[in-house]
């Protein structure tokens, strides 16, 4: 498979007054397409901050990262939209949803932003993906009135609603419980199969990272394992 994501000799510093923290320190990682990747170690790692950089929200201090091709460094900020909009999904822990919005509302709401569909072709996208996520009977109800579970699957559809080649997710299960947590990986698992999207998830959970097709291991901003081991040689 097509290499994805190339990270090459990354450092990431942040300064805080006349104080630089490393954030990351050397990191090379590659990613192929159709991998289905945990990004794991304890807090203050670097994993947040990996996503990040690869989810263009944020830039290296120095090295070189490619996503899909494309080397973000040289990219404007017109450029990074386009690339997080039509390349890339983002779950957050969070959820991040807009609380006036309904579910269908929320879900639809990438398609907007890429101004590329009829009304009709994204209802269909929509309605498609929510019934994936067994939420096809909750279509207007608003954030509020969901359980957190039902919440992360909204983001879940939101994701992958443009049919991104690889989508992030910061701590997916945080929030839920185990059965829930487990359910909402198996639903990221079929779509890792379906549609041969690439899912690079950082997390503490253990359970979570076991269905991994490997595991990158940070700590104090460096990659301990090379590029990765399988999921259950740790």
């Amino acid at each position: 498979m097509a290499e994805i994501v190339s990270i090459q000799n990354v450092v990431k510093e942040y300064h805080l007054d006349k104080v630089v923290v490393p954030a990351l320190r050397g990191v090379s990682l590659s990613v192929t397409q159709g991998d289905f990747l945990s990004i794991v170690g304890p807090s203050g790692s670097g994993k947040t901050t990996l996503l990040n950089l690869i989810g263009c929200v944020d830039v290296a201090t120095s090295g070189t990262v490619l996503i899909d091709g494309h080397d973000t460094a040289s990219l404007n900020d017109r450029q990074l939209t386009d690339l997080r909009l039509n390349t890339l999904g983002f779950i957050f822990q969070s959820f991040n949803l807009v609380p006036v919005l309904s579910v269908f509302q929320n879900v639809e709401f990438p398609l907007l932003l890429q101004r590329k569909f009829t009304k009709a072709e994204r209802a269909g996208r929509v309605d498609e993906l929510l019934e994936k996520v067994g939420l096809d009977k909750h279509t207007q109800h608003r954030p509020s009135e969901l359980s957190g579970g039902q919440r992360q699957r909204v983001a879940i559809a939101r994701a992958l609603v443009t049919r991104p080649k690889i989508v992030l997710a910061d701590e997916p299960t945080a929030n839920l419980d185990s059965v829930t947590g487990e359910n909402i990986i198996d639903l990221m698992k079929e779509m890792n199969r379906a549609e041969k999207t690439t899912f690079i998830f950082s997390t503490h959970d253990a359970k979570v990272m076991s269905h991994a097709n490997s595991v990158i291991r940070l700590a104090d901003g460096q990659i301990l394992n090379g590029k990765g081991v399988p999921a259950g040689a740790h």
